[in-house]
């Protein structure tokens, strides 16, 4: 089953312990409090953006399993104890969606290019691999470490996203500097839409045109007539 979440952060939990390396398995323990209100067993919750399965959880800590892959391609491998990491729940069917559609599948670790200030916002300037442009539009939606936020600006290889001050005193994104890596989830509309244009197109290839069609119905009329 695939799990839903919204990139509105619930909490900011705290590494009590790691066993996983930038390219092993292992596991870690968080702190937490709110998530664990009701969390059970085999339940789904994102940890800085990346969807992870509770394995066991006590009165202030949860543990989940990390495998190489989510170890590769997120930050989660170099996490130690003491680092902070942005928690949510995966939505109910009740619950008011108020972020965008987040799956909690990372696509790449970007990394903080630069941070201004612009009145009431802190910009910050991403770097990622320009292959994922694609996936971006500006003011389009993004999940950075989890969180949901807008695409103010792009680049080549970067773009740029402004938060709020609820946003930097409620998430890690509070403490993003240059040189920061961060969880990059690009918006899954932009993937299925991609997937289905690549699907009609191969089927152009394969199956002859309307035009294509029609001569070669001429044609053959015109040999069964002779």
């Amino acid at each position: 089953m695939n799990y839903m979440f919204t990139g509105l952060i619930e909490e900011v939990g705290t590494i009590k312990r790691s066993t996983v390396s930038n390219a092993g398995s292992g596991y870690l323990v968080v702190k937490a409090s709110k998530v664990l209100e009701d969390l059970q067993i085999g339940d789904s919750v994102s940890i800085s953006g990346a969807c992870q399965t509770v394995i066991s959880k006590n009165s202030d800590s949860l543990t989940v399993e990390v495998m190489p892959e989510t170890a590769r391609r997120t930050t989660l491998g170099s996490l130690r104890i003491g680092d902070r990491v942005n928690l949510e729940r995966a939505i109910k069917a009740s619950g008011r969606f108020g972020g965008h559609m987040v799956n909690g599948h990372v696509d790449c670790v970007g990394t903080v290019l630069a941070r201004a200030t612009e009145q009431n916002a802190v910009i910050l300037t991403i770097g990622y691999q320009s292959h994922f442009g694609r996936y971006l539009v500006i003011k389009g939606s993004v999940a950075i470490d989890g969180v949901s936020l807008t695409v103010a600006s792009l680049a080549q290889n970067s773009f740029t996203v402004s938060l709020v001050s609820h946003t930097l005193e409620n998430t890690t994104l509070k403490d993003a500097r240059p040189g920061t890596r961060v969880n990059i989830e690009f918006d899954i509309l932009a993937k299925y839409v991609e997937a289905l244009l690549k699907l009609e197109q191969s089927k152009e290839k394969t199956e002859p045109n309307i035009i294509e069609k029609l001569i070669a119905g001429d044609e053959k009329e015109s040999v069964d007539n002779f």
